[in-house]
């Protein structure tokens, strides 16, 4: 598996503090950090399936939510 870490060029009279904020933008917007948490560990098929059920669940509970707000 190879990830390709985004890169930032320092500009003149640059903190260090800023380039490493516009680093972590670059890094969460490539969505880096949560795609090696998710391939840390082995997770079995049936646990996925289970997690990605519970996702949908509370995904259409709070579509319901909101849809109940409108309706009122």
């Amino acid at each position: 598996m190879v990830i390709y870490l985004p890169t930032v060029v320092a500009k003149e009279n640059e903190s260090f503090d800023l380039l490493l904020k516009r680093f972590k933008k670059k890094c969460e917007k490539a969505a880096i950090l949560s795609e090696i948490k998710k391939n840390q560990a082995y997770e079995k098929p049936s646990v996925r399936k289970k997690r990605e059920a519970n996702v949908a669940r509370r995904k259409m509970l709070k579509m319901q939510r909101r849809m109940q707000r409108y309706l009122k």
